[in-house]
């Protein structure tokens, strides 16, 4: 019971939210798993007068239903999941971040827009600033429309970091549907234009032992993802992380990409904000972001 998965939703009531939802149907999650849904009243004002106390006790019991109106939806998600509801009060991602600490949540799920009580809840303020300042991996839901007995489609970014490796993890985890596929996205060092001659040889040397250790790395990720019932390849390129794992998704038709909160650029090491971040902002499809949980 223990090692019981916990995740907590974050729901609004929108279709953005709905569709983060229905989203969870292709994430592979475990069956026994621990749900809290959680509805915020965002409170932004002045302490209240005794008036506004009594309409925020009618706001929070309104923002409870909420909650339990996306508890019902995720029980039909999976029958087996343990779905409690709760309602907060306070800037949106502070108290979705604080209530995940909490709870010790593994995942927290959030939508990619939708609304707060005083108005739009886009990416750019509640999902972005959850995503970049909580300690655990965020997974920002996009509901997709899919056919029928289409295969679950992963993107799984990969350069050799220990957060890619957390993503890699996180893929491994879960249960797929059969049929499912992964593909592992690197984007690789392209040799740079020097102008010192004396510098070239040992850049060249050095970036093709990078390269062979990381080819080493994606076979050792490809086998531990098929032996998860994934049919997987590998995308090697020479090509900017972001605009890669984007077009590559895009192309696909992928309904998930999963990258780690830290991980190497081609030229630099990337934190999240730049590549991470991007990614979860632009791609058509979800985005989980996997932080490695030595880290917390």
């Amino acid at each position: 019971m223990a090692n019981r998965m916990k995740i907590l939703v974050a729901y609004d009531g929108s279709e953005c939210a709905d569709a983060a939802l229905d989203d969870l149907r292709r994430a592979g999650l475990p069956s026994d798993a621990q749900v809290k849904v959680l509805s915020v009243v965002e409170n932004w004002l002045p302490p209240p007068s005794a008036l506004e106390i009594i309409e925020h006790i009618d706001r929070d019991q309104e923002y409870l239903a909420l909650a339990r109106r996306g508890g019902i939806r995720l029980v039909s998600t999976d029958p087996g999941w343990d779905v409690k509801s709760e309602s907060g009060a306070g800037a949106p991602a502070t108290v979705i971040i604080e209530k995940a600490d909490e709870c010790g949540a593994d995942l927290i799920v959030v939508g990619s827009h939708g609304h707060t009580a005083l108005g739009r809840f886009f990416f750019g303020s509640v999902s972005q600033k959850v995503l970049i300042e909580a300690r655990r991996s965020v997974r920002v839901a996009r509901g997709r429309i899919e056919e029928p007995d289409t295969p679950v489609r992963l993107i799984v970014g990969f350069d050799g970091s220990k957060g890619a490796e957390a993503a890699v993890e996180a893929v491994a985890a879960r249960k797929w549907p059969a049929c499912g596929e992964a593909r592992i996205v690197n984007a690789t060092w392209a040799t740079p234009q020097l102008s010192s001659h004396q510098m070239v040889g040992s850049i060249i040397t050095w970036i093709a032992e990078e390269k062979a250790r990381i080819k080493k790395m994606i076979d050792e990720v490809a086998d531990k993802l098929r032996a998860a019932a994934l049919k997987t390849e590998a995308v090697v390129k020479e090509e900017d992380p972001k605009r890669l794992l984007i077009a590559e998704a895009e192309s696909w038709g992928a309904d998930c990409i999963f990258v780690g909160a830290r991980g190497m650029g081609r030229i630099e090491r990337f934190l999240l904000g730049s590549v991470s971040s991007a990614v979860a902002a632009r791609a058509h499809c979800s985005v989980e972001v996997a932080h490695d949980r030595k880290e917390r």
